[in-house]
C-alpha cells in the first residue's frame, strides 16, 4: 500500500506499517481494507446514509467494521469521528477522531459491539502475546510514538464514554432516520 490508499496521511502511514508486519494485526482484529468502500450498505440504501460515511477497517475479527462519519464538511477526514457498524447490530459513535482510535487500538483489547453499545473487553486467561504476536504490538506502539507522537489511552473505554457524550445523541437522531433500532 502507498500514498493512494486512501485521501488520508494518517491511514496511509498505517497501511505501510500494516504491509511492513506482513499480515500480523497492529490490535486485535484491526485491518486496514480499501478505503471508502461501501461495506456498510446492508443497513440502509439511502443515498445520504451511504455518503456519509467512508468505511476504512475491520474493527474486530468477526467482521464489525470502523467507519469515519461526514458528520459535517471539515477538510481533516482525520478529525472526523469513527464509527463502527457491529457485524451482530449495533452502530455506534466510538472516538472523536482516528487519533483517539489509535490510542484505543494501542491497548490491545477486543472490541464488542450489539445494538446496546460498543466498548473493549479484558482478554480472559488469553492475550495475543502469548501466541508470539506481541512483536506486531510493540511495533505499533513505536510507530505510534514515533510518527503520532500518541501513547496508548488508560483505558480505552473513557474514549468511547467521551465521543458518546460529545457526539451519540446526535449521531443517533441522525442515524435513527435511516436505521431502525437505534
Amino acid at each position: 500500500m502507498h500514498d493512494s490508499h486512501s485521501p488520508v496521511p494518517e491511514l496511509n502511514q498505517l497501511a505501510e506499517l500494516q504491509e511492513r508486519l506482513g499480515g500480523e494485526f497492529i490490535a486485535d482484529g484491526f485491518e486496514l481494507i480499501e478505503f471508502g468502500e461501501p461495506r456498510h450498505d446492508g443497513w440502509s440504501d439511502d443515498p445520504e446514509f451511504l455518503d456519509a460515511f467512508l468505511p476504512f477497517a475491520y474493527a474486530n475479527s468477526s467482521g464489525s467494521l470502523y467507519a469515519l462519519w461526514r458528520v459535517d464538511d471539515r477538510a481533516d477526514l482525520a478529525a472526523l469521528p469513527v464509527v463502527v457498524f457491529g457485524d451482530e447490530g449495533g452502530v455506534h459513535v466510538t472516538a472523536r477522531g482516528l487519533r483517539e482510535l489509535f490510542r484505543q487500538l494501542a491497548c490491545d483489547r477486543p472490541l464488542w459491539v450489539d445494538w446496546a453499545g460498543a466498548g473493549f473487553g479484558e482478554y480472559e486467561g488469553y492475550h495475543r502475546e502469548g501466541d508470539g504476536r506481541g512483536q506486531a504490538r510493540e511495533t505499533y506502539l513505536a510507530w505510534l510514538d514515533q510518527h503520532v507522537g500518541l501513547t496508548p489511552a488508560e483505558d480505552p473505554n473513557d474514549l468511547v464514554e467521551a465521543a458518546q457524550r460529545e457526539l451519540g445523541a446526535g449521531f443517533t437522531g441522525w442515524a435513527g432516520r435511516f436505521v431502525d433500532g437505534l
